[in-house]
């Protein structure tokens, strides 16, 4: 089993969703995050008071599959969330060691 992390544009978030979804992925887990990278924050006004935010608002997307969906779930990532432009995210794979359904002990892939 894999974990695949995605940091992504959040405009670009449905579009993956769908892509995702498509492939019969059941279950994921996504956040509002915000972080800094070589994109650099646009000035916005608050109030009539110009402002630099220091941070630029993301969504991190996580998913656990089985190792043979791995590639597929980040050709729709990667297909769906590239604008061409400097920050369009980053996607990361980690191994998942097991896995664990909490209401009837399910374990390994079964749990997903």
């Amino acid at each position: 089993m894999k974990k695949i992390e995605a940091i992504i544009r959040t405009s670009k978030f449905e579009e993956i969703h769908q892509c995702i979804a498509g492939l019969g992925v059941k279950f994921f887990t996504f956040y509002e995050v915000k972080g800094m990278g070589m994109e650099h924050p646009k000035p916005q006004t608050y109030r009539g008071v110009a402002y630099e935010p220091a941070y630029i608002p993301r969504t991190k997307i996580e998913i656990v599959t089985a190792d043979e969906h791995v590639d597929e779930i980040i050709q729709c990532i990667l297909s769906q969330g590239r604008t061409g432009e400097v920050g369009d995210g980053k996607i990361f794979v980690y191994e998942a060691l097991s896995a664990y359904r909490i209401r009837n002990n399910d374990t390994g892939e079964i749990a997903l």
